[in-house]
């Protein structure tokens, strides 16, 4: 799976950030990293720390967010967050992604993380290789990568799928996420773990894979979505 981007919130009022906050939690996609409620906390951060994607209010005290804009050298990807429409033909000079409205609806940010993250196509995956070490019955076990289907959780325990049989590990689904190649499996629900080679048919809701429908979780759509394409 991708490594999450870092985003950064840049807005005075504490109430933005809580919705901000909310939203880019539910996307496995994006991690924030820092929250600043002036330019000048902005400066500081964005001086030594690599920002995928900035979450920039215009309408701040002392330094409005154009006028951010206008000062830093390497500006991030942005997307501008503000209740006044007046200023979205001037923010576009300085190459934003996208200007979101207050109060900002979760299906519109939706749509500025997917134009947002469409900026960093993914290659598809050739076959993958290797083994995994992970714990079965309390015997540790070697499972060769290409073999694995889809794994499921159960708890703290994982169940994974290969052709021939299932081996029910004790381990986390974060964990065996962590194990794998990340151009080779992907997460597609908050309980699945995918072999992208081994996907059959796509459909709205689920993934085909060996004769089995697995879900597709809202959070996680986008994320196959650019895998695949």
């Amino acid at each position: 799976m991708s490594t999450p981007k870092k985003c950064i919130i840049v807005d005075d009022e504490p109430a933005a950030h809580y919705v901000l906050v909310n939203y880019i939690g539910q996307n496995p996609l994006l991690e924030l990293s820092h929250q600043c409620y002036n330019a000048i906390e902005a400066l500081n951060v964005l001086r030594s720390n690599t920002v995928d994607l900035m979450f920039l209010d215009i309408d701040m005290p002392e330094i409005s967010g154009l006028e951010l804009l206008q000062t830093l050298k390497n500006i991030p990807r942005t997307i501008l967050t503000t209740a006044y429409s007046e200023f979205a033909l001037e923010s576009y000079e300085y190459g934003v992604i996208d200007y979101l409205l207050k109060p900002i609806y979760y299906p519109r940010f939706v749509k500025s993380i997917e134009r947002f993250l469409a900026m960093d196509p993914v290659e598809k995956p050739g076959t993958a290789s290797g083994n995994i070490a992970i714990k079965v019955d309390s015997v540790v076990i070697e499972l060769p990568v290409e073999d694995i289907l889809y794994a499921q959780s159960y708890g703290n325990y994982v169940k994974i799928f290969t052709p021939e049989k299932s081996h029910l590990a004790s381990i986390t689904t974060n964990q065996l996420e962590s194990m794998l190649p990340q151009d080779h499996f992907v997460r597609v629900h908050k309980s699945y773990i995918v072999s992208l080679g081994k996907i059959e048919q796509v459909e709205r809701d689920n993934i085909i894979l060996n004769n089995e429908k697995i879900p597709i979780g809202i959070t996680y759509r986008r994320n196959l979505s650019r895998f695949l394409s």
